[in-house]
């Protein structure tokens, strides 16, 4: 691993960021501070000259309005007295000045000269022409020393009777802020120096463990899983510490359990329900699973190494064809006694340049698919016939009647009414197919509620017992006991109707038709029995088929889709419950259903006969 250089590494970057933002940090407190202390200076000093010329003034503006005897001073001598009492280090000279520009007195010997000559300063003119005061600060270029120069009106009331002028030393107040500079600039250093020692120290505990990252990523790669890295906190950094020690954990058991997630490969494939079969580049089988060899009926010797065209009875491919196909392909295995198809699914193994480096042939069994595609393939020929025969007539009625027949009136009569009769059929016939596709696609709800079951199967019966047009008796046996189902009532009405509709359909002229309601294990029974031709009994199974009829004759003449007992097997199978036949043929055939129900508090009774 590449060394990394001083001045790149992250030590010293850690360092110089820190430096620099204590080094910023200092720079606009500094300049922050002097420039505060200096204007707060400034103002001090200015704040007192003003008090003292206020003073000055009072005492001159005294001087000046005081009428004055022969045995009196002068005016020029008693204003040199008060501007001598005024005097002090700060003020290096005052002077006073009449409304006409002439200076009066001066508070410095040396500029006695001055006095009765008329004044150039600019702010005497303009504090007397404005009454204003004003001030300004300048360089003495004799003294090489700032100078703050005010001057400020004097006032009789209203009227301007002069001025006063006063230079003081402002040399002192920047003298004050230098030496404050110096101060800070020390600080300034020592704090520098103190916080490289610190930042050097910080950045080592920052760094040090990001080395021994470093190494320990360096002694994973040659593959030595068994050092670790120090935590030396439970910081962001330790945290990241502890994160890469147990990757190196997991990295370990990562490589320590390979081998054993490669016989668990094995295992997986032994297992499976489907065949896999994997060849190498020259389409040769390389591995094969036990339910591949189950399926194919081989056994491993016979299989491995040979062309999978040759195993899987393929000739007609060839192994280029095979990696090209997107599509399953089927085998047909099938004997005379039994059925059996397979079907496989290709797919190319590729290296990471892209080069085929084998087939994987998935096989399943798809007998029972193929068993369901013939039902349906059947169930559409069966709805085929079934809407083809009452077209068929009613083709031919309608012709007739299209040809004239229709002026006939003992023809036209029966005409239209075979037509209507067929169109009821198939409506009839569509309405049972809407049905069951509901149902095979779980496209309806159960509206359930909890029904006393002897009052509602009762009443079934006797609307059909009030409504019956054929000589049939009916006879019933319920149990006294109260039986209460959660049901749909309008579907079991539905299923109830097609088992009573079919057990009268069939019932011979003069028969009887019983009816059966008991407990039995926690269940609710129901028998529907009938006394009419029975049924085959191979073909007592069947008699729940889509469009299976016992007498196929006989049921379109009545009507019938041959389809109300499939439709009630899958009521009565959403509701929880079973249902089934018994049949001899020549004796009857009795309809079972079994439905889950709730205990009552009435104690079981016997059957009424």
């Amino acid at each position: 691993m590449q060394k990394v250089s001083f001045f790149r590494s992250i030590h010293v970057k850690l360092v110089l960021i820190y430096i620099l933002l204590i080094l910023i940090a200092l720079q606009i407190i500094g300049l922050y501070f002097v420039r505060e202390l200096e204007q707060t200076l400034k103002t001090n000093f200015s704040t007192s000259i003003v008090d003292r010329m206020n003073l000055i003034e009072f005492s001159v503006r005294e001087e000046m309005k005081r009428e004055r005897t022969e045995d009196d001073l002068t005016l020029e001598e008693n204003l040199r007295v008060v501007l001598s009492s005024f005097t002090s280090e700060d003020i290096n000279e005052i002077r006073v000045i009449d409304s006409k520009y002439r200076i009066l007195a001066t508070s410095v010997f040396d500029h006695q000269t001055m006095v009765g000559q008329r004044s150039v300063d600019e702010l005497v003119r303009k504090s007397i022409t404005s009454e204003s005061a004003f001030k300004n600060i300048y360089l003495d270029p004799n003294l090489r020393k700032r100078v703050l120069a005010r001057a400020q009106p004097i006032t009789d009331g209203k009227e301007v009777i002069g001025a006063l002028y006063v230079e003081s030393n402002i040399e002192k107040v920047y003298k004050q802020i230098d030496e404050i500079n110096q101060i800070l600039a020390v600080g300034a250093a020592v704090s520098l120096s103190i916080t490289l020692v610190i930042g050097i120290f910080i950045a080592r505990t920052i760094t040090r463990p990001i080395s021994d990252m470093r190494e320990q990523a360096q002694a994973m790669a040659e593959g030595n899983f068994s050092r670790k890295v120090n935590v030396y906190g439970d910081d962001e950094i330790g945290q990241l510490a502890i994160a890469f020690n147990h990757l190196t954990n997991q990295l370990q058991e990562s490589q320590s359990t390979t081998e054993s997630e490669r016989r668990k490969l094995s295992s997986v494939l032994a297992n499976m329900t489907d065949g896999v079969i994997a060849t190498d580049r020259k389409g040769r089988v390389s591995l094969i699973n036990d339910s591949a060899l189950k399926m194919l009926r081989m056994t491993r010797e016979l299989v491995l190494n040979r062309p999978i065209t040759s195993v899987l009875g393929l000739e007609d491919y060839t192994f280029e064809e095979l990696s090209q196909m997107n599509e399953s392909i089927p085998l047909d295995f099938s004997t005379e006694e039994r059925p059996y198809i397979l079907r496989v699914t290709f797919s190319v193994t590729q290296r990471e340049t892209g080069f085929v480096n084998g087939l994987i042939a998935v096989m399943h069994d798809n007998t029972e698919q193929e068993k369901i595609d013939m039902e349906r393939r059947e169930f559409v020929s069966n709805v085929s016939h079934e809407l083809r025969t009452p077209l068929t007539t009613m083709r031919s009625y309608l012709d007739a009647l299209a040809d004239g027949a229709w002026q006939d009136p003992d023809i036209a009569p029966n005409f239209l009414n075979v037509t209507q009769n067929e169109t009821e059929r198939m409506i009839r016939l569509v309405n049972d197919l809407l049905k069951l596709s509901r149902m095979d696609s779980h496209e309806y709800e159960l509206n359930v509620e909890l029904v006393e079951f002897n009052r509602f199967f009762g009443a079934i019966i006797d609307r059909f017992e009030f409504s019956k047009s054929q000589n049939v008796e009916f006879e019933r046996r319920f149990s006294e006991e109260q039986l209460f189902v959660e049901i749909d009532t309008d579907k079991m009405t539905q299923v109830l109707d097609n088992i009573i509709s079919n057990a009268l359909k069939y019932s011979p002229d003069g028969g009887m038709v019983r009816f059966a309601l008991w407990t039995e294990n926690d269940e609710m029974k129901v028998s529907i029995s009938d006394e009419g031709m029975g049924i085959p009994q191979e073909n007592v199974d069947r008699i729940f088929d889509r469009f299976y009829r016992a007498d196929r004759a006989r049921s379109r003449a009545m009507g019938g889709t041959g389809l109300g007992l499939a439709i009630a097997k899958e009521m009565v199978v959403a509701h929880g419950g079973r249902i089934r036949a018994e049949s001899e043929e020549g004796k009857g055939t009795t309809i079972i259903l079994t439905l889950p129900y709730e205990e009552s508090d009435v104690e079981d009774g016997e059957w009424d006969e």
